[in-house]
């Protein structure tokens, strides 16, 4: 039985972990009739990586990594997470090429998702950094892609969701850092004008950046915010420790969730005083604060398993991106969510830079807003519905690498080459082999 990170809608299908090579081939061969879907570490909220009668292949013994400590150019097997490749590179000094918000993501979920960070606006989503892709097709052959070198499979793979073939592996490149500290300023923005004005002018001087919201503040309040934004440090801003020791990199371990939560220990009440003590706690101007990797880009990654703290209903992740010149829907949704009392801890905003080149990568340029919400009380989804239709309607989409809910037909208006990607697909799979639960849920094929 398997769910998303989100715990939600647990379906069942065969599993396989194949530890070589040739046992990864063997996967695609004897396919059940619900077909075959490549699965990671299990960090896609929702059903993109589950196959209800059909077939999952594991592919996190597949973690093989080769660097060129000159150049930074890696090359990682599919099943390789971003903790491993940063307990290897940072030392060295180069940092993996984007992070979202855990290192718990596999390389070949990075390709499927096309994953993003703080610093979209800056160095765009993961695939951009890629150089070449080993793909695994339904028919037993094995090709390898680039962005040069059969660009429509290469840019349909990148976000395609592992629906063109199963990513084996990935050549990409990694900036270089000085040092494994960052330089942080923070800023208690006391609404969502503040903050928005503060992204908007920040993002030419800062390559990370990411604000959290609350939610369910309302009137003169509404989207007030906690803005953090940096860079990683140089040598010269180090002392003592730090200067020692410049490129350390040691995470803390995580600290496990407890195996059982109540049922509604995360609710309104307990959510509206995390909020409030979350703003309160934060300084309202400070500049130049030091941190590390593990502070800034990943404070979840310090609970093993924190997704058990939403008790046995679940959650879901509802993000989404509205392109610029659409902020009164950015600011309709935000209004919508306080009003409705929607009770989210974890609720980010952030900038992005261009859209990306592959047909259903979700980035483009504008604003995207991020949430986890308890799964519960019937009228949630009619607002999340109502809220998606608003953001179609002003040119914007879902992330469906997260989605668990999304209407069907909202998915070609959100993500108008469809067509494009579609015809790819039944390129490299004629059969529809390549199949999961959200492929048939949103109907792309």
């Amino acid at each position: 039985m398997l769910t998303g990170w989100g715990r939600t809608v647990p379906t069942g299908a065969e599993v396989v972990h194949p530890a070589f090579d040739h046992e990864l081939t063997g996967a695609v061969h004897d396919v059940p009739d619900r077909g075959v879907i490549a699965r990671g570490l299990g960090r896609s909220y929702g059903d993109a990586a589950q196959n209800a009668g059909g077939r999952v292949v594991d592919l996190t013994q597949l973690d093989q990594v080769a660097l060129d400590p000159a150049t930074g150019l890696v090359t990682a097997q599919a099943g390789t997470s971003l903790d491993t490749l940063m307990r290897l590179l940072v030392p060295r000094g180069w940092f993996v090429p984007v992070t979202p918000g855990t290192r718990q993501v596999t390389v070949g979920g990075a390709v499927a998702a096309d994953i993003h960070g703080k610093d979209h606006h800056r160095s765009g989503s993961w695939c951009q950094h890629v150089t070449r892709l080993g793909l695994l097709l339904p028919s037993g052959d094995r090709v390898e892609v680039g962005p040069d070198d059969d660009p429509e499979l290469f840019w349909a793979t990148a976000g395609g969701l592992g629906l063109t073939g199963i990513v084996t592996d990935a050549t990409f490149r990694c900036p270089p850092i000085e040092t494994s500290r960052l330089v942080i300023d923070t800023d208690r923005c006391a609404d969502l004008d503040e903050v928005m004005a503060l992204l908007a002018e920040g993002e030419a001087h800062h390559p990370y950046s990411v604000a959290w919201i609350d939610l369910l503040a309302t009137g003169r309040a509404l989207g007030r915010s906690v803005l953090t934004q940096g860079r990683f440090a140089t040598l010269d801003e180090l002392d003592g420790a730090a200067a020692a020791d410049p490129l350390a990199f040691a995470p803390l371990p995580a600290v496990p969730a407890p195996p059982w939560v109540p049922a509604g220990l995360l609710n309104r009440a307990s959510i509206l005083a995390f909020n409030e003590l979350w703003f309160r706690r934060a300084p309202a101007r400070r500049r130049h604060e030091l941190q590390t990797i593990g502070q800034f880009f990943h404070p979840l990654d310090l609970v093993s398993g924190w997704n058990r703290l939403y008790g046995r209903p679940g959650f879901l992740q509802w993000q989404v991106v509205v392109p610029d010149g659409a902020e009164a829907t950015l600011r309709l949704a935000v209004e919508r969510l306080a009003r409705s009392g929607a009770s989210s801890f974890l609720a980010v905003l952030k900038r992005f830079g261009p859209a990306d080149p592959g047909p259903l990568s979700f980035p483009m340029a504008g604003w995207t807003l991020a949430l986890d919400l308890p799964i519960g009380g019937a009228a949630l989804g009619p607002l999340l519905d109502e809220l998606d239709r608003a953001v179609a309607d002003a040119g914007g989409r879902a992330y469906l690498a997260k989605d668990s809910r999304l209407p069907p037909e909202l998915v070609p208006a959100m993500y108008p080459r469809l067509d494009e990607w579609q015809a790819v697909r039944r390129r490299v799979d004629p059969g529809g082999v390549l199949r999961s639960d959200l492929s048939r849920r949103l109907g792309l094929g």
